[in-house]
């Protein structure tokens, strides 16, 4: 995979995750074929282990350029420990917040591998990583793009995170440039793509609605099977088990909730419970680290780096049943019934309060 700083000056992807990519391909390929394959992608592995899918990207001729980025948390630079610390008051925690910013955004710049400036569009997906701040803090514009599926439905992020004051905050972002608020409300984030609009609880006018499922039904037989290509390492393995009969087949989605001793207590309760309904299928989330394969060596486990709807893509894959705690299920087509357990669920497993931030958004917002 490249790692030099040789610009195509035309569009670049900020990803984080495997679904970033995802979507970031998806768009590629509803683009003419006169646009394609001039666009750049940087992998951050902040958060996640891309393994070989820069390679396979490259491979595909999709983008002109794959890069990776070494992203840092601000928990990787301990000067900055000492401005996020409550000051009491207001007026002090703002000022600790508008230094925070400016650091952080300084401190980034070093590891930033590309010069974002010479870029026609700039599409970030989870903005309230660093990147986002260091693009505001240099002045630059970007789209932002949700992080998931639905990812804005239960709750809007920048309004949790700054749900006092919020709108003195809001001020201080969208207008001053001074402290950096997520989600589009930054000064310099143009817009914000997001899958559908309707389930959002807010009229912000920067949201822009972006079907993900038109993005997918749009692609001709030959790039889905592009598609398939760039997310599939063992495509035989795949097509083999799409010849399974798995019409009684539960598939269970994970996800990285909790400690893992207590994920894994989580998902052994889920297996023993739907076992009683059909076959156990699980599929691990790309970011979670629980070795499934290890824990339960009676079930079928999907390869971790295969988005959920790649197995879409497949025509012959369908299951009876799919369950998940969080995963929004929009567009899962290939269920006869589709289960999301939710906050109730969780709350058997970890303190209440974790999972109630909408319910306290609510109460600030009256």
């Amino acid at each position: 995979m490249k790692n030099i700083n040789k610009i195509s000056e035309s569009r670049i992807y900020v990803c984080h995750t495997y679904y970033h990519v995802l979507v970031a391909v998806l768009k590629e390929l509803n683009l003419p074929d006169s646009k394609v394959g001039k666009a750049t992608i940087l992998l951050s592995k902040m958060s996640n282990d891309f393994e070989t899918i820069g390679d396979r990207l490259e491979e595909n001729g999709l983008f002109q350029e794959v890069i990776e980025f070494d992203e840092k948390r601000d928990t990787f630079f301990p000067e900055l420990s000492e401005l996020k610390k409550d000051k009491g008051n207001i007026i002090s925690n703002m000022w600790s917040r508008i230094k925070f910013t400016r650091e952080l955004a300084r401190l980034e710049a070093k590891y930033v591998p590309v010069d974002f400036r010479r870029y026609e569009d700039i599409y970030v997906f989870c903005d309230g990583d660093p990147i986002g701040i260091y693009l505001n803090q240099n002045r630059i514009r970007y789209h932002a793009v949700e992080d998931g599926l639905d990812t804005l439905k239960p709750y809007i992020q920048a309004k949790y995170d700054n749900r006092t004051h919020f709108n003195l905050k809001k001020f201080f972002s969208m207008n001053l440039n001074l402290i950096f608020m997520c989600d589009g409300y930054s000064k310099y984030c143009i817009d914000m793509e997001v899958n559908d609009i309707s389930c959002l609880d807010d009229d912000f006018y920067k949201y822009k609605e972006v079907p993900r499922k038109k993005l997918i039904e749009s692609l001709s037989a030959e790039k889905r099977q592009k598609l398939i290509r760039i997310f599939v390492k063992d495509i035989n393995e795949l097509e083999e088990f799409a010849k399974k009969k798995t019409e009684d087949g539960v598939l269970i989605l994970t996800e990285p909730l909790c400690a893992l001793d207590v994920r894994e207590r989580l998902f052994k309760d889920l297996t023993e419970q739907y076992k009683k309904e059909g076959t156990i299928y699980i599929k691990p989330h790309p970011r979670d680290n629980l070795n499934y394969k290890e824990v339960f060596p009676d079930y079928w486990v999907f390869d971790r780096t295969i988005p959920m709807e790649i197995l879409g893509l497949f025509k012959e894959i369908h299951f009876k049943k799919i369950v998940s705690v969080y995963t929004q299920l929009g567009l899962v087509d290939f269920v006869d019934e589709k289960v999301m357990l939710g906050n109730d669920f969780m709350d058997k497993y970890e303190d209440p309060e974790i999972h109630r931030k909408a319910e306290k958004l609510k109460v600030f917002s009256k």
